[in-house]
């Protein structure tokens, strides 16, 4: 019997990702009876709001289980475009709205209508596990440039500057940042943009954590820095974290109309339209404004304070400097005073402790760890007191 022929480069060349390995690693532990400290997973640990669920149920029930429009119901993406007036001044039809499944797959849709094989995208990192790949998957090749915490894990214009060359096509941000959860200030952004427009780049800004911040910290919507940068931007955001919808998989793109006819027109020879009836849960989000509110304010008031106890906690331990995030829900504390890979790291908290962490290097930050406290203030209290303890057995 002959063999068969091999994969396709495309699958011979995408790397797993990470963060789902890692958490996977400590379900099995779990399931096997292990009394397991989760860190890696990035997802709230709140169910999603009555209210919305409600909403999906009864849409359900009325008979909203056939196909709907590629790029979203039209309450839907009028919703949406309403919300960034509302939230940011910006004027957006529904034209410009494109609703997908799940904001990983608007990234992608994103690098795919920007890009052609041979363009160089930009990536600061620490970046999202998964721009590489879709920057691979679409021909382009994905260029990093390193963002550490003596930066606090943030691209400057002097950096961005030097790794532009003639095949840059796109810049990929994160504000506020998985991992690290760095937020870039409005002016800090407008530099960067300022580059970014003056070599003609498209640009997606990555907002899917917006409504994540702490400490007065202001997100910032990329398009509306100036006419130049809104005529290029591609802006990604969704309801998973916000609205804890995660296994929902409803994500969203607000760009210029002729991108967003395209991004629209790929989705339709890829996945048709997002589940009907879980639109209608997305809209309840955006429309029932005092229920969605509360719901948000109770997480980040648990978030906050879990962030607060987790950075006081591992700056306590020896070896370990960790800066205070401002968004999102983690924090990426340096390790690399231990002088071990943060593989290695990782691999041996597991073993060890029962830790569950992702390495940095995971998202192109060797010597780091993400930790996400998006889980319960006993599991926090109890892991970093084990991270502490494993720390303690490398120093002797």
């Amino acid at each position: 019997m002959s063999t068969p022929p091999p994969l396709s480069t495309w699958a011979r060349n995408l790397s797993p990702s990470p963060t789902l390995a890692v958490d996977a690693k400590a379900k099995a532990l779990q399931a096997a009876g292990e009394d397991v400290c989760g860190f890696a997973a990035g997802e709230p640990d709140f169910d999603t709001p009555e209210h919305i669920k409600e909403a999906c149920i009864a849409a359900l029930r009325s008979g909203k289980t056939k196909y709907a429009p590629t790029p979203g119901i039209m309450p839907l993406r009028e919703a949406i475009a309403a919300q960034y007036g509302a939230d940011y001044g910006l004027k957006v039809t529904p034209a410009q709205v494109v609703v997908s499944p799940g904001g990983k797959f608007s990234c992608y849709l994103g690098v795919l209508a920007t890009c052609s094989p041979g363009d160089e995208v930009i990536i600061p990192a620490p970046y999202w596990v998964s721009y590489p790949e879709m920057v691979k998957l679409a021909g382009a090749t994905p260029k990093f440039v390193l963002c550490d915490d003596t930066t606090a894990f943030k691209l400057t214009p002097e950096l961005l500057e030097s790794v532009i060359t003639p095949r840059t096509r796109l810049l990929i941000l994160c504000s506020p940042s998985n991992p690290s959860g760095a937020v870039y200030t409005r002016s800090e952004m407008a530099a960067i943009i300022a580059v970014a427009v003056k070599h003609n780049l498209y640009i997606l800004s990555d907002e899917m954590y917006e409504h994540l911040v702490y400490d007065d910290a202001k997100p910032t919507c990329v398009a509306t820095l100036s006419p130049e940068a809104e005529a290029r931007t591609l802006v990604v955001a969704g309801f998973s974290k916000t609205y804890s919808m995660t296994g929902w998989r409803i994500g969203t793109t607000v760009a210029p109309a002729p991108l967003a006819k395209a991004i629209a027109e790929m989705q339709s020879q890829m996945t048709s339209n997002v589940t009907t009836f879980a639109q209608y849960g997305a809209l309840a989000a955006l429309t029932e404004k005092e229920k969605t509110k509360a719901a948000l304010a109770t997480m980040l008031t648990a978030f906050d304070r879990r962030r607060k106890f987790l950075h006081a906690e591992l700056n306590k331990i020896a070896g370990i400097r960790c800066l205070l995030a401002q968004g999102a829900f983690y924090l990426f504390p340096n390790i690399s005073s231990f002088g071990l890979k943060d593989t290695e790291f990782c691999d041996r908290l597991l073993d060890a402790e029962k830790v569950a962490a992702v390495p940095g290097s995971a998202f192109g930050a060797e010597g780091y760890l993400r930790l996400s406290y998006a889980t319960g203030d006993e599991i926090i209290a109890k892991g970093v007191e084990r991270l502490a303890r494993f720390c303690a057995t490398l120093q002797r």
